[in-house]
């Protein structure tokens, strides 16, 4: 079972647009070096809506290869069509990805059914372990917790993600799920309240910027010490805040930035993170010492 500080990693680029494989590099050691117990290669975070599908397994291979066994890598292979995702998980496997996480589908609003077909699919066409990734917020589409729970039958179906900041819910899906899945918090301001009701840990944006930190946090409460894990997140609450003020990956990747560890690049339909928005972030930045205070 994967547990822990699990980073939604960036995929950095070139002010051209085009993939830092360097700075991907340096990332991928500098998380390792800071304690970060597994890597999500091209999931929402690492705009996994423009990587383009030729760039999709390349990313997760170079991922996988600087890893090179360290910690688990997770590849990101969701789609809304029930094929892609299954072309995309199955490229994963391929080069070396040690689980998969998969998005339910967005925009076409599958019914219940839909998503329990289309995850089945999946996972009786690709033999890796998979994670289901419920992100309301972003997908306009909500998959209930008794479809997971139906879901949670299926041997290769190990985790899910739950990214709706709802922490009765996550709670409730754990104990009716019985330990059959690790259920992984999506959702930074309350990952620390669902790991300490049974959550594994946390697939994070904040861990993008302050990965020690999250690592320290996802072991105190993983480890049963609430108030060690309350009072070091209580700390990054700020953070979690502001890497939102845009949607993300805009603010981490500024954040990143200002912090010399990847270039400008972004692409579109996202944009660089608005000027009226980047004195908020860099107090933040700097009254947690994670950039100098000039």
């Amino acid at each position: 079972m994967i547990t822990g500080s699990m980073v939604a990693l960036v995929t950095p680029m070139h002010d051209t647009g085009e993939i830092d494989w360097e700075s991907l590099d340096g990332l991928v050691d500098w998380h390792i070096e800071q304690g970060t117990h597994a890597i999500v290669a091209v999931g929402t975070t690492g705009e996994s809506a423009t990587i383009d599908f030729d760039e999709h397994p390349r990313v997760i291979e170079r991922v996988v290869k600087r890893v090179a066994g360290r910690i688990p890598v997770i590849a990101g292979s969701g789609a809304n069509a029930t094929k892609e995702a299954i072309e995309l998980t199955g490229q994963a496997k391929e080069v070396g990805a040690d689980a998969c996480l998969l998005v339910t589908p967005y925009y076409n609003k599958p019914t219940q059914e839909g998503l329990y077909q289309h995850f089945s699919a999946i996972a009786a066409a690709v033999d890796i372990p998979q994670i289901l990734y419920n992100v309301p917020g972003r997908t306009a589409c909500d998959m209930s917790n008794e479809t997971v729970l139906r879901l949670s039958k299926i041997d290769n179906i190990v985790g899910l993600k739950d990214a709706t900041g709802d922490v009765a819910r996550g709670a409730d899906v754990i104990q009716r799920c019985a330990g059959r899945i690790a259920v992984y918090s999506g959702d930074d301001p309350t990952a620390v309240e669902l790991m300490l009701l049974g959550g594994r840990g946390s697939i994070s944006v904040t861990a993008n910027i302050a990965p020690a930190m999250l690592s320290d946090i996802c072991e105190a409460a993983l480890s049963g010490d609430a108030q060690r894990a309350r009072e070091l997140d209580a700390i990054l609450a700020p953070l979690h805040r502001d890497l939102f003020i845009e949607s993300s990956p805009i603010p981490s990747k500024w954040a990143l930035l200002q912090m010399g560890r990847i270039g400008p690049g972004i692409r579109l339909p996202l944009t660089p993170l608005a000027q009226r928005c980047q004195p908020q972030l860099m107090d933040t930045l700097r009254a947690l010492n994670i950039v100098d205070s000039k």
